[in-house]
């Protein structure tokens, strides 16, 4: 069973590339991803729970910076933790794109016995003592609006930091105090 810290497939029903209200979504294709490992479940679609996560460590500033860390976050989830794939259903860089992990279809490991019941948006970076860039906070939300828009997420969704779930620190103290004052949490 796959579960989640935040150390950092397609979307079978997200239509990837530009969709009223939603931001640019770099494929898996585009950043490289090597193909996910069977195992991985359907989700249930929409879903009730959008967790907020960090990678930790150095932001990304470029698509192809972010591209880079984002294969080695796909990396360490496939060979050092034995997930199928990356965790996270999204991650979001410094350079204002959303990178597609596993997409809104595939069930996630994220967010320890929430996976099959929520999706999770990872911030590419630590985010203890500063919080995302603006641009970054506003691509995340223009995101998780297009989940709704798309019916992968309940329109009365609940949204939480990875640490409300279970003991961590992500998604870093500064974001976390963010997010508290966002619609939704």
């Amino acid at each position: 069973m796959e579960s989640s810290d935040c150390v950092s497939k397609p979307s079978g029903g997200l239509t990837v590339g530009p969709i009223e209200g939603c931001p640019r979504i770099v494929s898996r294709a585009e950043w490289g991803a090597r193909p996910a490992k069977p195992g991985i479940g359907r989700l249930s679609t929409p879903v009730k729970y959008m967790f907020i996560h960090h990678t930790t460590g150095r932001s990304c500033y470029t698509q192809e910076t972010c591209s880079e860390m984002v294969k080695g976050f796909q990396k360490f989830h496939q060979d050092t933790r034995g997930w199928s794939d990356i965790g996270y259903s999204y991650l979001v860089g410094e350079d204002g794109n959303v990178y597609e992990g596993r997409g809104a279809d595939e069930v996630g490991a994220h967010t320890r016995g929430y996976n099959s019941v929520g999706l999770a948006i990872s911030f590419i970076g630590d985010f203890t003592d500063k919080t995302p860039s603006t641009t970054a906070l506003n691509v995340a939300k223009s995101m998780i609006d297009c989940l709704v828009q798309n019916e992968k997420l309940e329109k009365q969704y609940v949204l939480r930091g990875h640490r409300d779930m279970g003991q961590t620190a992500c998604p870093g103290t500064k974001l976390y105090n963010l997010i508290r004052t966002w619609p939704h949490y």
